[in-house]
């Protein structure tokens, strides 16, 4: 079965490469473009369309109905309410929206998939678990969206961690969901060849909070077997852990120095190792390296008792606590 998953990645590959330069040409047509100098972060030569999200969502749709995906019980709810987090991505790409109607939108999307079932099962009282979940989808759905710094940075994290799901959810029985899986890698796949340096299309809020919520979405789902919850309660948290790194850094660097949180910088992960020396690609191949690493890490420790599982988990903490004061330390590109 697990030969057989990768006919899915290659079927949402073909219709993703295919689905990119239509979308590019939506994207002119409705004047979703992102400007040069717009702000003082965008720093590149000509307008590029935002088509990330009405490139990928068509291919998920599509896909998941001809694999039958679109038909499971955890499936469904996803790509419903992914609908929402795409309405308000495409309504911030075409006209600007403040932060607190991007939060709307995206406690909205997650209502919808509380309401559907979906949701964190981490305690045994329903508030905190909603709360729980809440917390999550919105945080890495936002966390997506921050580090999309560069061309086919978020793009490939985000199809790093779904072949990462691809594979766990098929060793758990899950295998709606490994499919799935795998046709959101292969969208990442064909999206990643348009976004990759250099791009012939931008994610856009569209497509950077749509893949977030993707994968946050597929954490909560994906159940470990037989595996004690002390030991498999930080793996979604492991597998995502360069896009929380880099909200985080951003977060604590922008409290600091007195700035808006959600106001556009270059003192992102990628704009601190190019400051360093990196180049562009190498500074991205860095990041992908590092979430391909902590994805393993994540499954190593998935296999440990309890109190080894937690250690390495601990362990990696302290790491990206160690990586976080050396970053901000160094300093931020003027």
């Amino acid at each position: 079965m697990i030969l057989a998953l990768f006919r899915f990645v290659l079927l949402a590959a073909l219709f993703s490469l295919f689905a990119a330069p239509l979308g590019i040409l939506a994207a002119r047509r409705m004047g979703m473009l992102d400007i040069p100098g717009s702000a003082p972060h965008k720093l590149h030569q000509s307008p590029k369309p935002m088509a990330g999200g009405i490139t990928l969502f068509p291919v998920l749709i599509l896909s998941s109905l001809l694999s039958g995906a679109m038909q499971d019980e955890e499936v469904y709810p996803i790509l419903l309410a992914a609908i929402v987090i795409l309405a308000f991505g495409i309504w911030d790409d075409l006209r600007g929206l403040s932060a607190p109607w991007k939060l709307l939108g995206q406690v909205l999307a997650t209502l919808l998939l509380i309401l559907q079932g979906v949701f964190v099962r981490f305690t045994g009282f329903s508030a905190l678990n909603i709360a729980l979940t809440l917390f999550w989808v919105i945080g890495v759905t936002n966390a997506f969206n921050l580090v999309d710094s560069m061309d086919g940075l978020a793009s490939g994290l985000a199809g790093v961690a779904a072949a990462f799901f691809m594979l766990v959810t098929q060793d758990a029985g899950q295998k709606t969901l490994a499919i799935f899986s795998a046709i959101l890698l292969g969208g990442c796949i064909g999206l990643f060849y348009f976004n990759a340096a250099p791009a012939r299309l931008f994610l856009g809020d569209s497509g950077a909070l749509l893949l977030g919520f993707m994968v946050a979405a597929l954490a909560i789902v994906y159940t470990p077997p037989g595996l004690p919850q002390a030991s498999s309660w930080f793996v979604p948290i492991l597998l995502l852990g360069v896009p929380i790194f880099d909200t985080i850094l951003v977060t604590v660097s922008r409290m600091r120095r007195g700035l808006p949180i959600y106001k556009a910088n270059r003192d992102h992960t990628y704009h601190r190792l190019v400051y360093l020396g990196m180049s562009p690609n190498r500074a991205v191949l860095t990041m992908h390296l590092a979430a391909i690493l902590v994805g393993c890490l994540a499954f190593v420790a998935l296999s440990l008792p309890p109190l080894w599982a937690n250690l390495t988990f601990g362990l990696a903490l302290l790491a990206g606590l160690v990586a976080l004061l050396w970053l901000e330390h160094k300093g931020i590109p003027t």
